[in-house]
């Protein structure tokens, strides 16, 4: 029985010294500031936006194609 606290305590201790050690890194890391995650998502909303309507034009074209071919590849 002594052994199982054992065990349990050390797993206590190795999740507060992880705890420990990811506070010490989340302080050194570089925070974008607000200006630059506006810029940011503002920049990756349009594109999404973008590529979105790429793609849907592109399906029209290859869909019409599509039907054309499949139109006058009858018999």
């Amino acid at each position: 029985m002594k052994e199982f606290f054992e065990r349990i305590r050390e797993r206590i201790k190795s999740g507060v010294e992880f705890v420990r050690d990811v506070r010490k890194e989340l302080n050194n890391v570089s925070w974008p500031s607000r200006n630059e995650l506006v810029g940011t998502t503002t920049v990756v909303i349009i594109a999404v936006f973008f590529f979105g309507f790429y793609l849907f034009v592109v399906d029209i074209v290859v869909k019409a194609g599509m039907d054309f071919i499949y139109r006058h590849a009858g018999p």
